[in-house]
């Protein structure tokens, strides 16, 4: 009899005795797929944290590196005069490698970190391979490449892969608009806005070039000589560019003197009566040669300075804290400028117990040991005082509260018997000096200069004013 052409399903598990195992070889590979692109992920996800912690560690590196150029001076000296370039790179060398091994990537510190100073036919070391001095004193760029090999691996171990590099390269600038030519509102050179500069404005008169002491403006006998050049070929330049360390040396980065208010000593009224400048160092209370004077700033209505330890009225809390708000300017401000830099005549910081004084004694922890420079050594060295908030007394230090920035006018286009209160005036540069204390005699303040900068060829009547520049703010630069 023949097979019926149709056969019924037979029950049970006899035709299904093949398939037996194939569950489990799925699963396996499943686990398999599973286990690898978590290992995949693991990977890769340590590789994007070891490279952000290097760009990190390359970024905190160059900053670190470029505030050295900055506090050293170097900018202060365009032409390397006096032959410190190579020293302050060395230092800032030195800066980028500690602070990038003190970051970690990867789970360990950097191994590789590579330091280099590029600008024009500059070498590594800021000296120039020609032979001349070119352009790296004006706006100097440090760039860090770091570079972390042997990283570990999970799943790529499979392949024979047992560990992976990453790097990280930043490039920093040390912004200084002096001796920039194209620096101007329509050039290529994106200035910084200033903030934390203190209402204590100078004239642009350095009172130690000429060495003897001067007694007169600008145009009179034995006039002081210019922190900023206005005029000729050189305008917008440092006038006397250069390095003194240790007493040697005759440039303006590194020279002393008193800075004292252009008011009524006795700190009664304003200071509408603006005596002839600088003090004459036979007043009473006697005041130090060499000595400027200066005039006390506005401030905005709406108005934030924080943190600040003397609160007394505003002006006090601008020197005593940060000023967030006021935005000086370099450039012509008047008449043109509807936001113009002007001083208030109304206020008298004057004398042992005025605002300037107390404030700036307050700022620098001048009563609980304040933070001393050392300009025997070069770059110079901030050393902590007992009043340091970081309590680390006598230890070398990057930052100080005794650093200020002080806008500098021009008092040659608005002589001072012409100022009247909220007058505007034109800002020419700022200065960047370290106070070295506060006198209780006569409310002066001793400092010295760390560093300058002029506006560029915005001292120029004909040209607009810009948002200004504080010495030496540094910046990233790196391409994104």
């Amino acid at each position: 009899m023949r097979p019926p052409l149709i056969r019924r399903p037979q029950r049970g598990s006899v035709a299904r005795s093949n398939e037996r195992g194939v569950t489990i070889a799925l699963v396996a590979l499943a686990i398999f797929s599973i286990i690898a692109m978590a290992g995949l992920s693991i990977d890769v996800g340590t590789l994007y944290q070891a490279s952000a912690e290097a760009q990190r560690a390359a970024d905190a590196a160059a900053l670190a590196a470029a505030r050295t150029l900055s506090t050293s001076g170097m900018t202060g000296d365009p032409t390397n005069s006096s032959g410190y370039w190579a020293t302050a790179c060395s230092a800032a060398s030195q800066v980028a490698q500690t602070v990038a091994s003190q970051n970690v990537v990867g789970g360990a510190p950097p191994g590789t970190v590579s330091v280099t100073f590029i600008s024009g036919d500059q070498k590594s070391d800021c000296t120039a391979s020609s032979g001349t001095a070119v352009s790296f004193g004006v706006n100097p760029t440090v760039t860090v490449q770091v570079t972390q090999s042997n990283l570990p691996t999970y799943f790529a171990r499979i392949w024979g892969r047992s560990g992976n590099t990453v790097g990280a390269t930043a490039t920093a600038e040390v912004f200084n608009p002096s001796n920039s030519g194209a620096f101007s509102t329509s050039g290529s050179i994106v200035p910084v806005q200033p903030r934390c500069v203190k209402p204590i404005i100078i004239p642009n008169q350095d009172p130690v070039h000429p060495s003897t002491a001067c007694t007169g403006p600008l145009g009179t006998a034995n006039p002081c000589n210019t922190f900023v050049t206005l005029t000729g070929p050189n305008a917008g330049t440092i006038t006397n560019g250069g390095i003194v360390v240790n007493g040697a040396g005759t440039g303006v980065i590194g020279e002393s003197f008193n800075v004292i208010a252009d008011c009524n000593t006795s700190g009664n009224g304003g200071c509408f009566w603006a005596v002839n400048n600088p003090p004459q160092a036979n007043g009473w209370p006697p005041i130090p040669t060499p000595n400027v004077d200066y005039l006390p700033g506005s401030l905005p209505s709406s108005f934030v300075a924080v943190p600040s330890c003397a609160t007394a009225n505003p002006y006090q809390e601008a020197i005593a804290g940060c000023d967030q708000t006021t935005q000086y300017q370099c450039g012509v401000n008047y008449p043109t400028s509807t936001n113009p830099n002007t001083v208030d005549l109304s206020e008298n910081p004057s004398g042992v117990g005025g605002d300037t004084p107390t404030a700036a004694a307050c700022l620098i922890n001048q009563n609980n040991g304040q933070d001393f420079l050392d300009e025997s050594v070069y770059p110079y060295q901030i050393k902590a005082g007992a009043g340091n908030p970081l309590n680390v007394s006598g230890t070398v230090i990057t930052n100080s509260s005794s650093i200020i920035t002080l806008p500098i006018y021009d008092d040659t286009q608005y002589p001072k018997n012409t100022l009247t209160t909220n007058s505007p005036i034109t800002i020419v540069g700022f200065l960047q000096v370290f106070i070295q204390g506060v006198s209780t005699s006569n409310g002066s303040l001793a400092v010295t200069v760390m560093n300058i900068a002029a506006c560029g060829n915005t001292v120029d009547s004909s040209t607009q004013p810009i948002n200004g520049s504080s010495p030496v703010p540094v910046r990233l630069i790196t391409p994104p």
